[in-house]
């Protein structure tokens, strides 16, 4: 089951790789994940000190009463990956104009998962090429529906 998707990343980004990671949360938080509070809109991953970690992803309190005091919404959450793994995100990472980027967070068998993606940014140029696919695509597809 799929929690929360970054549209904006797949539009911003051209998509080079992906990995699955978990994620360290607080019980609260997994119970406002599941029931759809959460955005990833402006988040984003980076390496620090041998382990990566999820900046600005916002995730609202399940019960604001309930919640313990002086609770940061948006901090910083340690995404869980083994050491080959991180070592070759480190790798990918430094090369020229790649980014990770959060793209999507799902169940897999009750365990919540993040999707990253190893990305290159697109230019603006790219970009009105894109939007001029969809466009055409969406004509095309309504003329077949008419």
């Amino acid at each position: 089951m799929e929690f929360a998707r970054n549209k904006r990343a797949y539009f911003d980004y051209e998509i080079l790789d992906k990995f699955e990671a978990g994620i360290q949360l607080k019980g609260f938080e997994v119970k406002a994940i599941k029931s759809g509070r959460l955005n990833l809109a402006g988040s984003h991953v980076i390496v620090r000190d041998n382990g990566v970690q999820l900046l600005n992803a916002d995730i609202p309190p399940y019960q604001p009463m309930n919640t313990p005091e002086g609770y940061d919404s948006k901090r910083t959450r340690r995404l869980l990956l083994n050491k080959d793994e991180i070592k070759s995100l480190v790798g990918k990472a430094h090369e020229a104009g790649l980014t990770l980027v959060p793209l999507r967070v799902y169940s897999k068998r009750d365990l919540i998962k993040v999707e990253i993606g190893l990305a290159k940014s697109r230019k603006a140029k790219d970009k009105r090429e894109l939007l001029k696919k969809r466009a055409t695509l969406r004509e095309i597809r309504d003329a077949k529906n008419k």
